[in-house]
Parts: C-alpha cells; sequence; structure tokens
C-alpha cells in the first residue's frame, strides 16, 4: 500500500492502525489561553488609558488581523508571542509550539482589530465566548427567535467550524469581528486562542467544532431564560457563566 504524505502547518497526522482510534492530545492548552489573556488584558488597559505605545502596538497588530504568524515582520516580538515563550519554560511536553504562535498571534490580531476606536470598553471579556457572541449580534441585528437559527450571522458561524485550512478559519473569524466590532459585543480571547490551538491538531479538530455549536445553542438556552425571569420579575440564571474557560484547559476539557 502506497501512504502519501504532506508537509506544513496544516499537514495531518499519519493515521492510526487500523482498528486503532487516533487519540493523541495537544499538551498544555491553558498556556496559550493564559499567555493570550495576559498580553490583551494589559495592552487593554493601557490603550483605554491612551497610553501613546499601546496606542501604537494596536496599530501595529491590526495590520496583522486574519494573518498567519511571523508573515509580517512588523510584528515579530510583540501580539502575546514573548508571554507564550516565558509560560513555556520548563514545559518539556509542549510539543507544538508553531500551533501555540499561530493561535496567539491570531487571536490577539482579532482582538486588536476589534478593539479599534472603542476607548469606553474593552472588548475582551471572558464572559462571552465565540458561539454567545454571534448569538447576541443576532438578537442585536433584530431577529425574532423562530429566525436566528437561519440568520446569515449563524452561516457565518459554521463556515468557520467547517473550514479546512487556518488561513480560512483566520479569514472567516476576521469577518465576523468586523460585525462583533459594530455592535460593540465582546469576546473571550484566551478561550478562542486555546481552541484555536487545538484546532490545528487534527484529532482535537472536532472537539472544537462541536464547542463552538454548543456554545451557540446554550446562548439560545440562556436568552429564553433570561426573557423568561424578566417576564416573571426575576434575574434568571445566565447559563453563559458555566462556559468561561477555566485555568487547566482555556475551554472545555480538552479530551471532549
Amino acid at each position: 500500500m502506497t501512504t502519501t504524505t504532506t508537509s506544513g502547518a496544516d499537514a495531518s497526522p499519519p493515521p492510526p492502525p487500523d482498528g486503532e482510534p487516533m487519540t493523541e492530545r495537544l499538551p498544555a492548552p491553558q498556556l496559550v489561553a493564559r499567555a493570550t489573556g495576559t498580553y490583551i488584558a494589559r495592552l487593554e488597559r493601557q490603550y483605554l488609558a491612551d497610553v501613546p505605545s499601546a496606542v501604537g502596538e494596536l496599530a501595529r497588530l491590526r495590520r496583522g488581523a486574519g494573518k498567519r504568524a511571523h508573515r509580517i515582520p512588523d510584528l515579530w516580538g510583540i501580539g502575546g508571542t514573548e508571554e507564550l515563550a516565558e509560560l513555556r519554560g520548563g514545559h518539556e511536553g509542549f510539543l507544538r509550539a508553531e500551533y501555540a504562535e499561530e493561535a496567539v498571534v491570531l487571536a490577539t490580531s482579532l482582538w486588536a482589530l476589534h478593539q479599534q476606536s472603542s476607548r469606553e470598553h474593552g472588548m475582551y471579556n471572558r464572559s462571552q465566548n465565540l458561539g454567545g457572541a454571534v448569538r447576541a449580534l443576532i438578537r442585536l441585528k433584530g431577529a425574532a427567535s423562530a429566525d436566528e437559527e437561519d440568520s446569515p450571522l449563524r452561516k457565518r458561524l459554521v463556515r468557520v467550524g467547517t473550514a479546512e485550512s487556518l488561513d480560512s478559519v483566520a479569514v472567516r473569524l476576521r469577518e465576523i469581528v468586523l460585525l462583533l466590532r459594530g455592535a460593540k459585543v465582546p469576546l473571550d480571547y484566551a478561550r478562542l486562542a486555546g481552541q484555536l490551538y487545538r484546532w490545528q491538531h487534527r484529532p482535537d479538530r472536532a472537539g472544537v467544532q462541536r464547542e463552538w455549536g454548543r456554545e451557540f445553542h446554550l446562548a439560545a438556552v440562556s436568552g429564553a431564560k433570561k426573557a423568561k425571569a424578566g417576564a416573571d420579575g426575576g434575574n434568571g440564571d445566565a447559563i453563559d457563566g458555566t462556559l468561561r474557560p477555566d485555568e487547566d484547559f482555556g475551554g472545555y476539557a480538552a479530551g471532549e
């Protein structure tokens, strides 16, 4: 039997022997989420305070929004890569550094695009995952509950989930982020970075795709509970809070 191999960042690992499930998991996704969150939180505070160096760094980051890591020399050394390098120290099991760098740089540059011209509020919010943000945007556009599942915005999210290359994911996420920016809907970029890291690894990709779909549908349940609570005069229980990234995986368990 002849086996064809591929190379490059998006190459899939070789298939397992017949009958053996592909169970390899990426190590330390929490470090990717933590590096991203640490970098964005620091830069966001400075940007909102109108610190000139932060304003300039954000402008540089925006030029890389939706593009692959290291393709723009002007971005070398920023975008969370130094925070990532510091966190990697002592973690010998961190085997996919290139995946981590791609995820951190993509997430931070998209945040910079999202944050552009917004000086009142930060657009990095750990309580708003990707699926929930798209659901919130649909509702802000005035869609009736019965129409939410057929919304063009939902179809944009589906296109992210069905993308076959990181380049396609980046471009499709950029389209969504521009819409979120216009509506001032925030997003958890630390969680997104952890998901993008795992997405690049074939055995983890289906789990990430399920997360994005689950986030979207759980946000519908949360919205319905809030509406019911409003009608009843109560506060209700927000489901979105249970989707915040934990300190171990930056999202759902890595084995999802």
